[in-house]
This record gives structure tokens, sequence and C-alpha cells, in this order.
């Protein structure tokens, strides 16, 4: 029978190789952003780039058809063609799963290979069936067979080079990417090309039914319809793949310093030794251990002599500078199973939990006393200090941290009273010291009775305006005897014995009425911040006694912003969101303090309904000096605008901090830069200057 023979249109020919090459590109991208994905995501993904993908491939062999001149025109079945259409889609998909697995073994390549190769010939000879030539299209035998092996050649091919470059996808070059896509691309063409030539048209075919479609509506769709979507799904592969090393980049900074807060929180910011949280943890082992065996262990409080007189005459610089020194010197005279912990201004305390005997423990506290009574020398000034310690022993002088540290306290005091650098073992007889203890105790109760109480504020500024947008109230106690006293001194006794309760209701509704009086003389949007400690936090009349004062002074809950610390709010995160949620319920607006020097979970942090972040005073002290503390206050900014909150630095001193600041983009600051706490008719003359200040540069500038 003789046949009919036909010719290429070249132009269609290179648009259907090009729409090959593109598909291949696609398809090394779209294994990339599957491999990386799960879930929901990774689906979707998977259906998308199965539908491009398929599209793309579909797109070629139709285009490559529709090059093929034939003497008679040639329509084509639309349920047929829909078919083959749905074939390519489902090939592309199973090949985009395989490919998006593990690395295949040579055995599962061959075998997905030719499945996948059989499903694109399948596609190809649906295609062709499509054709409505008015007669039965006949197939070389050979050229049939071996455009089905080349179809799965290019398959096994195909996915081994997808699934290698999915495994180097973060060394493999563009440019590899693009050879690859070549070398896919020509190999389905190639396939789809042999056959075409395998294909055998009749001549005498009949002509075409009346309403058989034509194929001039097909060219020019096809080809731009399925460019679109490559385009489309590679545009998305593209952008999905930077968010994602963006994303990627992101959490590894906020990984970075979530390790880094963990250490500030148990590690003294100073000297970098552990701090009393982590000493605690320490003593405890030990205590455990010396359960099993029966042994004991002191633990040595130690304190430097004459250091104030030090820190007042050379500066809190060579303070600093003394105190990272002594910590240096004893690190460096302890065993690497001993513990050195700072737990506050010039106090240091010492865990040795190898040693037992008193006559080895003495001659140790002798030998770490002449560690650091060495002179050293500070600014090139020659300084000499000597140290006092306390000693207490484990079980005798107390079952449990609290106890022993009390304890070697109570001797490092009886070690000071006989002179500087003595050395005392706990005795019961210093608990006489104690009776001072229940004095200070019984004065604070009085003086809650009996308000003698002040409050100091300390104004927060804006970086960008340098207005003063709220205060923080800061709590003095003018003790009869002992004149003004700094929070320090009375609030970790008023929290031991609960009395933070009864005070602190106090200085919430003292707070209030200075904030009205404020008002009343022109400031009626100043907002005034309270500190809540832990135990006011977990009381249960906190949400009365915050209204209570609300309504009896007449302030507005906007005007009102409450201070709480990020470690306790860690203790219990679930109960702590409900009570921030009820505060905020009543327009009352919430603050962390002191951010960084506890250890937060982030995936708590968002969820809190917060609205201020203050970043601690540790951060922000040597923030010019030290690069790694301004990357942790650069990301802590960062994180708390992503969580739409205004972020405070507190302790700002100097211009320096400010410029550094204002850079990162911080929104408000709080430190000596501005001003000391003041009492309030201070701070009212402050907030009246400031506003004629602003008064008097609008009108320069109006004139």
């Amino acid at each position: 029978m003789s046949h009919m023979n036909g010719s290429y249109d070249l132009r269609l020919v290179a648009l259907s190789v090009f729409i090959s090459v593109i598909a291949s590109y696609t398809a090394f991208s779209l294994s990339g952003r599957i491999t990386r994905t799960s879930g929901k995501t990774r689906f979707l993904w998977l259906a998308g780039g199965s539908f491009s993908m398929g599209t793309g491939i579909w797109s070629m062999h139709f285009i490559g058809m529709l090059a093929y001149q034939m003497p008679v025109p040639v329509g084509y079945d639309v349920r047929i063609t829909l078919l083959s259409l749905l074939i390519a889609i489902v090939i592309s998909g199973f090949a985009l799963f395989m490919a998006s697995g593990s690395r295949m073994v040579l055995r599962n390549l061959i075998l997905a290979g030719t499945v996948m190769g059989t499903g694109i010939a399948s596609m190809h000879y649906t295609g062709m069936m499509a054709m409505e030539t008015g007669s039965s299209i006949r197939y070389d035998p050979f050229l049939f067979v071996l455009s089905i092996l080349i179809a799965v050649l290019a398959s096994v091919a195909a996915l081994r080079m997808v699934s290698t470059l999915r495994v180097k996808e973060q060394d493999a070059h563009v440019k590899v990417k693009v050879l690859s896509a070549l070398v896919m691309g020509f190999a389905i063409a190639g396939m789809h090309y042999t056959g075409m030539a395998a294909a055998v048209f009749p001549s005498g075919m009949a002509r075409l039914p009346p309403n058989a479609p034509g194929s001039s509506w097909l060219a020019g769709t096809i080809g731009l319809s399925s460019f679109m979507i490559l385009t489309i799904a590679l545009i998305l592969s593209l952008v999905d793949s930077h968010l994602a090393s963006r994303t990627a980049g992101l959490v590894g900074s906020l990984k970075a310093a979530n390790e880094k807060l963990h250490y500030l929180a148990l590690h003294d910011g100073l000297t970098k030794l552990p701090n009393r949280t982590l000493l605690e943890d320490r003593v405890d082992q030990a205590i455990r251990h010396a359960g099993t065996t029966r042994a004991s262990f002191p633990l040595l409080f130690l304190d430097i002599d004459r250091f104030k007189p030090v820190n007042d005459a050379l500066g809190h610089h060579a303070g600093d500078r003394l105190l990272q020194e002594v910590a240096r010197r004893l690190s460096s005279a302890l065993n690497p199973d001993d513990t050195v912990s700072r737990i506050g201004g010039d106090e240091f305390v010492i865990l040795l939990p190898n040693e037992g005997d008193p006559r080895t423990v003495h001659e140790k506290a002798r030998t770490i006393r002449d560690a650091v009574s060495r002179t050293l020398e500070i600014d090139g000034q020659p300084v000499t200090v000597s140290a006092s310690i306390g000693i207490s022993v484990y079980p005798h002088d107390g079952p449990d941290f609290r106890t022993l540290l009390v304890n070697a306290d109570s001797a490092m005091y009886h070690a000071k009273s006989k002179g500087a650098g003595n050395i005392q073992f706990y005795s019961a007889e210093m608990n006489e010291s104690n009776s001072l203890r229940i004095e200070m105790e019984n004065d604070l109760r009085r003086a809650i009775q009996n308000e003698e109480f002040t409050l100091y504020y300390q104004p927060k500024v804006m970086l960008k305006t340098g207005v003063v947008e709220s205060v923080e109230a800061l709590v003095r106690w003018n003790h009869p005897d002992r004149g003004v006293l700094l929070p320090e001194l009375f609030i970790p006794l008023a929290e031991e014995t609960g009395l933070i309760i009864p005070l602190g209701k106090w200085i919430i509704g003292q707070a209030c009425q200075d904030a009205v009086a404020w008002q009343t003389e022109g400031f009626p949007s100043l907002r005034v911040a309270v500190n809540l400690s832990a135990l006011q936090f977990v009381n249960q009349n906190l949400m009365e006694e915050i209204l209570s004062a609300l309504d009896l002074s007449g302030l507005a809950p906007e005007c009102l912003e409450l201070e709480i610390t990020e470690s306790f709010l860690m203790r219990d995160p679930e109960g702590a969101m409900r009570t921030l949620s009820d505060i905020r319920k009543k327009g009352v607006s919430i603050a962390i303090d002191d951010f960084g020097t506890g250890y937060s979970s982030f995936s708590y942090l968002k969820k809190f309904p917060l609205d201020h972040l203050k970043i601690d005073r540790s951060f922000i002290t040597d923030i010019c000096h030290n690069s790694h503390d301004a990357a942790i206050v650069r990301t802590i900014v960062t994180l708390g605008h992503s969580l739409n909150l205004k972020v405070i630095a507190e302790g700002v001193e100097n211009a320096g901090q400010i410029d550094m600041l204002t850079a990162m983009g911080c929104d408000a600051y709080q430190g000596f830069f501005k001003t000391r706490p003041l009492p309030p008719q201070e701070m009212a003359e402050i907030l009246k200057k400031e506003r004629m200040t602003t008064k008097n540069a609008v009108d320069s500038e109006i004139d």
C-alpha cells in the first residue's frame, strides 16, 4: 500500500524542543521544593509540579505533531487529546514523586524509568490516535520499538539527573542544571520524533468530517499556554526557594540567639562564670551524689574586702575589670569538677564537690584567698584587695542549697567581723546575725502599714523624637533610721516573706494617682509602668487590685502598663497566657522586662499578648564595643518588631549607645542618659521643660 509523506515546520520543531527543555529545567527545580517540604505543602507542590511538567511534555508532543505538515487537513479528537494530556500529568507526577524520594538504587531507577518511559510513549501514541485522518495509521515495528526504548532510556537518565542534582542542590551551578535540562529535553524530543518517523500515513485518506476541529487553533494556544504555565511554576519554585533560604537564615540566627540567651540565663554577664541558677543545679547534683555515698562537701562564700572603695575611687569600669580578674584567678585555682559562681556584686560562691576533710577544705580556702589577694594592675595602677571566706558543709550545716548558702553567708560576715582576709567555718552561734534579718522584716511590715515608701520615676524616651512616651515607677523606702533605701535592699526580703503582695498593691495604687496628677497638669497621654513580682503575678486578687487602683484614681486603663520578667512567665506559660489575656482585655498594656536574662521559648513568646519588649541592660552596657552584644540586640529588635512589639532598651548611659540603638531601629530607651529616677514633683518639672522645648521648636519652624 502506498503512503503519504509530510514535511516539518522547523519553527514549530524548534518551539517543541524549547518547551521540552523548559519543562525539564522546571522538573529539576520542582523536585528540590517537593523534597524539602512535607504534609499538605508537599502535596500541593507535587500536584502543581505534575500539572506544569505534564503540560510541558504534552505540549512538546502536540506542537511536534502540529509541526508535521500533511498534504491534507488533519483534525483531532478532543476526548482522546485530553486523555493523552491526563497520561502526561500522571506520568509527570510519578516522576516527581520518585525523584523527590531518597536517592534511588539502580534496580529501582531502572524500574521507575521503565514505567515513566512507557507512560510517555503511551501519551505519545494516544495523542497520535487523536489524529482524524479518515484511515488508520500504521507504524514501522522497528522505529516503534526504538521510540519506546528511547523513552525508557531518557526517563532513566532524567530520573538519575534529577536525583543527583537534588542531592547536590546546594553545590549545583545553574550551568549544570541548564546542561542537564538540554540533555533531558533533547532526549524527550528524540523519542517524539522517532515515534513520528515510525508512523505510516496511507495515501488516499478520506476527507475530514464536516465538524472535525482543525489544527490552526492548537498551534499558538498550546505553545503560549504551556510556556506560561512552566514559567509560572518555575518562578514560584525560585521565589519559594529564596524565601526558604531567608527563613533558614533567620531560623539559624534565632537559634544562635536562643543558645546565647540560654547561656546568659545560666552565666554571669560580666565574668562569664555560672550564676546562681546554675550553681544551685550543681549543688543539687552534689547533694544527690553525696546521698548515695554518704559523703560531705563544702560550700564557700567569698566576698572581696575593700571592693567598694576601689570601685568608687577608680570608677565602675575599673571595678568591672577587678571582678573579671578575680573570676579568672578563682577559676585557675580550682579543679575541673569544682564550680565558682558569681551571685551578685563582689560575692562569689565556690562548690568543692570532692572535698570532705575540714583540713583539706581550709587549706583549699587559703589557696583561693591568696590567689585573690595578689596585687593586680588595672589601667596602669596597682590594686590590692583581699577576700573573706565563709564555709558551710553538707549535710552538717544544711540539707539543701538555700540553707547551705545562707549559713555560708553568715560565716562570711562573721569572718569579715574578725578582719579582712579571714576564713571561718559556719557554727550555730552565728545565727545571732539572723536577728538583724528579723528586725528588718519587722521594720518592713511597719513601713507598709505606715506607708513609708515613695515612688521615683524614670522616663522612657522615643529614640526618633526624643519625646517621653511613658515613665517607670521605682519604689524607695524612707527608713526612719537608715535613710532612703534602694529596692535591692528590701525587695528580696519582701518577696521571701510575701510582703511584696501588700507593697505591690500600694505601688500600683500610688502610681495611678501620680499619673492622674500629671494628667491634670497637661500630660493626658502619659503612661505609667509598674513592675510585677512573681508572687503578685500568681496572686488571685491581682485583677481586682488593678481594677480597684484604676477606679479609685480615675486613671484610664490605657495609661497603665505592667512590666513582667520573662523568667517567671516561662514557669507556667499556659497560666501566664491566661492571666495576661485577662489583663489585656481590660485595656492595660503588658511589657516583658529584662528580656534576654531568662530562657524564653519563641513558640510561647509569639503567643503571649504583649505590647512592649524591654532589652536587659546587660546587653546594652558594652554594645558599642562588643560585636556579640550588638548582634544579640539587633536580633531582639528584629524579633520584637516581627511580633509587632515596641522595643525599649534599658540602661542607656551615653550617646554612642543612643546612636547604635537608633541605627538598629530600636523604638525607645530608658536610662541615666536622660535622667536618674526622680520623685513625682521633679519628674513633672522635667516633663514641663520638655513640653516647653518642643513648643519653642515648633514655633521656630513656623516662624
